[in-house]
């Protein structure tokens, strides 16, 4: 289910939602997958494909899961207990926004 949540992101995506570049390093359980969004489109690749991506996610899958489809918004008790880890939150914000997720 995770996978496909992944392969569906480029059609998924609303263009003019980023103003710079990002890139993204999701690593939640097995899944594994760098994210490269732009202001015209978004390109998944499996593993990690970047040295340093501007944003890290480190999670469960079903935390992603539980963001993702049931629009939970991690708040500072989940990046605190380790739920979730981030080097770049506000970026996780925005990324949700690129596929019509508003934070």
């Amino acid at each position: 289910m995770l996978a496909e949540l992944f392969d569906t992101l480029p059609e998924s995506f609303i263009a003019g939602n980023v103003a710079v570049p990002m890139s993204y390093y999701f690593s939640l359980g097995d899944l594994k997958k760098t994210v490269r969004i732009s202001g015209e489109g978004c390109i998944v690749e499996t593993g990690r494909t970047l040295e340093n991506a501007d944003c890290v996610c480190k999670t469960s899958p079903e935390f992603f899961l539980k963001i993702w489809q049931e629009g939970y918004r991690p708040g500072m008790k989940d990046f605190l207990s380790g739920a979730i880890k981030s080097n770049n939150p506000g970026a996780l914000q925005g990324f949700l926004r690129c596929f019509g997720k508003d934070a």
